[in-house]
């Protein structure tokens, strides 16, 4: 009965779409006049991001500043929350990770993102985002969730573009180190508490996955390639695990680059540190494809620290042990005040890492001549 409810939640947006669409359609044919003016040179470097969920979106919303020229791979192993309904009723793609990208990029009115963001509180739709059934409407209109996610784009004038990087229906399955197995991407972190039992690997079911031709192509076109920041084991590896984007990021020319993450997520990287998600990176994909890394190494204010102490997370340092084992391993680590901090709550500050990303690239570019 929910699915009904669901459904007819869905399409009763259909008309706002399509005006919507309208609008944006006109909006978008002149940002394209515009644009075809510049010089291409003009828009910024290419810059692939691959990963998924909140630390993604809050990079791409700093990053847009910087370059016009984004490519968001997003994963779609999601199965929780509001997205993990639309999957089993619809059966059409997590939609979550993708929607809050397509907003991060977008050039639309505050109050149009508001209403993106805007979870109803009550009804069979509770706990459900607009931005999602926006999402899965269009998916239901065209038939395509590629398609769909296309339009979406249009509609909200992005900057760059957002791909899922399969098309296919994945789950993430976790093998702990008690020999057990964990299936679906949301209840991992809960299981490993659960059976207090660490994360040995993780993979994805079924294991031939295959990714989109656009996601390939724009890895081996960009000028910079960077993986994270996210959650290790259910943004940033499932990526990984699709067949051919490790063989795509090995042969580009890019720079690789990996963010790591401000803080340990409890039930996933609990006690690691900088070293140990990226050797969790090389044991994924069976060798090491990264050339920096980018850590942060402002120390928290107490206050704030012990907050997230107590919810059994930690920060994510470098040290000098850690330092000279990646630069035997050719990684370069890269060290900043990485922390933005608004109402007690940590992200990071992408408006910085941003400018230290393109500026990588745009030496990289000009050392290269590419």
């Amino acid at each position: 009965m929910t699915s009904v409810f669901i459904v007819i939640g869905v399409t009763g947006w259909i008309a706002l779409i399509i005006s919507l669409f309208l609008y944006r359609k006109v909006i978008k044919q002149k940002s394209r006049l515009f644009n075809g003016m510049r010089h291409e040179d003009d828009l910024g470097p290419n810059v692939v991001v691959i990963g998924g969920g909140t630390g993604q979106s809050v990079f791409l919303r700093g990053l847009k500043h910087y370059t016009q020229n984004i490519t968001a791979i997003v994963t779609v192993a999601d199965d929780g929350g509001g997205s993990g309904v639309l999957r089993e009723d619809l059966g059409m793609l997590p939609p979550g990770d993708i929607r809050n990208c397509l907003l991060a990029l977008a050039n639309i009115e505050p109050t149009m993102d508001e209403v993106m963001k805007y979870r109803f509180t009550e009804g069979a739709l509770k706990g459900q985002s607009f931005g999602n059934l926006f999402l899965a409407a269009m998916n239901g209109l065209y038939g395509n969730f590629e398609v769909a996610v296309y339009k979406m784009s249009e509609i909200f004038a992005i900057t760059g573009r957002v791909l899922p990087v399969t098309l296919e229906d994945i789950k993430l399955i976790a093998q702990l180190k008690n020999g057990n197995k964990v299936k679906g991407e949301s209840i991992i972190p809960k299981e490993v508490k659960s059976q207090q039992s660490t994360i040995e690997r993780v993979y994805l079911d079924p294991v031939d996955v295959k990714p989109l031709d656009e996601v390939i192509n724009s890895i081996a076109n960009a000028d910079i390639i960077i993986i994270g920041p996210g959650s290790l084991y259910t943004s940033i590896i499932p990526n990984l695990l699709v067949e051919g984007v490790v063989d795509a990021i090995k042969k580009s020319k890019a720079p690789k680059v990996y963010i790591s993450n401000i803080m340990t997520q409890p039930g996933e990287t609990d006690n690691y540190n900088v070293l140990d998600h990226v050797n969790s990176i090389v044991k994924h994909t069976k060798e090491n494809i990264l050339d920096y890394v980018i850590a942060n190494n402002e120390v928290l204010p107490k206050d704030i620290f012990e907050i997230y102490q107590n919810d059994g997370a930690t920060q994510v340092l470098l040290d000098k042990d850690q330092k000279e084992c990646l630069k035997s391993m050719g990684v370069k680590a890269i060290e900043e005040n990485l922390i933005e901090i608004k109402n007690n709550y940590i992200r990071h500050d992408a408006n910085h890492i941003s400018s230290v990303v393109v500026d990588l690239a745009l030496r990289h570019k000009n050392d290269t001549g590419k």
